[in-house]
């Protein structure tokens, strides 16, 4: 049988992730740093395996794999690495501390649960792994800075791995969507000019759909609805100083 290892899995679409997949006969496991909504749903979930886990602590992270992995003979069939943080807000006004902390979460956290699991997916006939990309990695948004760059930098990540495991039979692929309504978007006290102008229509289901289609396919990347996905394949072709143009007017305050 199928398994699955997510991270951020106890709200959002995390949790829709895990839902859908146990809905769809797979073995699912779930990490999160919030332990109360993590038992939560694993009970929901009729006693899934689960967790609490920091994934910047490295430590932790290996126990974690170890101990999932452990219970389906020393194999991960896909691991979905979807913990992050973000902060709407202008620049200056976020302490650095905070920046720091996007960067560890988003980037680091990811990078150190996909380099402890490779000896789990390796293992594994079809493994995969599929990161929480965003819109906001394909060109830099206002407002959002670190998170932006944080998702840069799993753009960057998941494009050079998917190169480089292929010798492995391991696919990495991401799914880029524009704004998600979750708990983390809805708890956000500044509202980004960009969001205001494209407003939030996406919701966590949408998203744990595309893991889903994902799970199936071999994408490199997963742009996430219709006005999303012309954005980004126009993007493609288009010269940069329109893309700059189109940036600069959905983030005008």
């Amino acid at each position: 049988m199928d398994n699955i290892l997510i991270t951020g899995a106890a709200s959002g679409i995390g949790a829709a992730t895990a839902r859908l997949f146990h809905a769809r006969g797979w073995q699912v496991g779930l990490l999160d740093v919030n332990q109360a909504e993590l038992a939560s749903l694993a009970e929901e979930l009729g006693g899934a395996w689960h967790a609490p886990l920091d994934v910047t602590d490295a430590a932790a992270v290996q126990q974690a794999l170890a101990d999932f992995c452990g219970q389906h003979g020393g194999q991960l069939r896909l691991l979905f690495n979807c913990a992050g943080i973000l902060r709407f807000g202008h620049f200056e006004d976020i302490e650095s501390a905070e920046h720091a902390r996007i960067l560890n979460i988003n980037v680091l956290g990811l990078l150190q649960m996909t380099h402890a699991a490779f000896r789990y997916l390796k293992a594994t006939p079809g493994a995969q792994v599929i990161n929480m990309g965003s819109a906001s990695g394909l060109y830099g948004t206002p407002h959002m800075v670190s998170y932006s760059a944080s998702k840069f930098a799993v753009r960057g990540l998941t494009e050079a791995l998917e190169l480089e495991w292929r010798r492995h039979g391991i696919r990495v692929g991401d799914l880029m969507p524009p704004f998600v309504r979750t708990p983390m978007v809805d708890g956000q006290r500044f509202e980004p000019p960009t969001l205001r102008r494209l407003g939030v229509t996406l919701k966590a289901e949408d998203i744990a759909a595309a893991v889903w289609q994902q799970a199936q396919g071999a994408a490199v990347h997963r742009p996430v609805s219709w006005p999303f996905k012309l954005m980004y394949w126009s993007g493609q072709v288009s010269p940069a100083w329109l893309n700059r143009l189109v940036m600069g007017w959905l983030s005008r305050e």
